[in-house]
């Protein structure tokens, strides 16, 4: 099955196939990122730790067809959970299709360019860490402000 060319101009997050859906994400990789939520008033914050199977290289997961079997608490987002969920960035295409918004020129449904997300600077390569390499005991240490700033990596 393919899609059409401007699906998302006129349809619902909620009725798109999941073809449609999954083509609707820019791979920026913020989705990866492990998150700590403070107990008392549920607020999540990122951090710049990335999971596992995040191929820092690319962009991708390594086994995003099992994902959820392989890392149990990876998000599959939805679209009550684009909804609920307020760490996704305003570049989100959930966020933005959702809100009525178009995509913008990098997104690669407009760009036709996989990459562009990643030339942008939209994405976290470059920003962020291999869980192995972080003290994951205290993700806490983690927490960032702001994703898009010059470096993240402590």
């Amino acid at each position: 099955m393919t899609i059409s060319p401007g699906f998302w101009k006129d349809k619902p997050l909620s009725a798109m196939t999941l073809e449609e859906w999954e083509a609707l994400c820019d791979g920026c990789g913020i989705c990866c990122l492990f998150k700590v939520e403070d107990e008392d008033t549920g607020a999540v914050q990122l951090t710049n730790v990335a999971c596992r199977y995040l191929d820092l290289d690319h962009g991708r997961c390594q086994l995003y067809e099992v994902r959820g079997s392989a890392m149990p608490s990876c998000i599959k987002l939805t679209p009550s959970k684009v909804e609920k969920l307020k760490w996704l960035p305003e570049t989100c295409a959930y966020r933005l299709i959702m809100a009525g918004r178009p995509l913008p020129a990098w997104h690669p449904l407009i760009s036709g360019d996989p990459l562009s997300v990643h030339r942008a600077g939209i994405s976290v390569l470059g920003r962020v860490m291999r869980e192995a390499d972080a003290d994951m005991s205290h993700i806490e240490d983690f927490v960032i402000t702001d994703l898009y700033v010059d470096r993240l990596i402590p």
